[in-house]
């Protein structure tokens, strides 16, 4: 898969993220106690992978916990961090193809 193709997944599951109430956003959902947590835990994911492509071995940084108001800005954050790091050169093809179809997935269980 390409970065275009993560870019696509990237910005159709933020707008999800941002057109949800927050209710919704704070309510139970499985496995992850909330939607919430859910894009919290992916946004790291992403973190990690950027950090991973723009330096082998650096050091990983803790993605901090928002609000529901704020999840769908912290996963286009980081996401634009991993589109960043491939477009620089740093891009791995597998970590691409993985990453878009995390954003995937939890676009459609949402």
């Amino acid at each position: 898969m390409s970065t275009q193709q993560l870019h696509a997944q990237l910005d159709r599951l933020v707008d999800r993220l941002r057109s949800m109430s927050l209710t919704r956003l704070a309510a139970p959902f499985e496995p992850e106690p909330t939607r919430t947590a859910a894009a919290l835990a992916l946004a790291q994911r992403l973190a990690d992978a950027a950090a991973t492509l723009e330096e082998p071995g650096a050091r990983r940084r803790q993605v901090p916990v928002v609000s529901p108001a704020a999840a769908g800005d912290l996963v286009a954050v980081t996401g634009g961090d991993v589109l960043a790091a491939a477009a620089g050169g740093a891009s791995d093809q597998t970590v691409v193809a993985e990453l878009t179809d995390a954003v995937r997935e939890l676009r459609l269980r949402l």
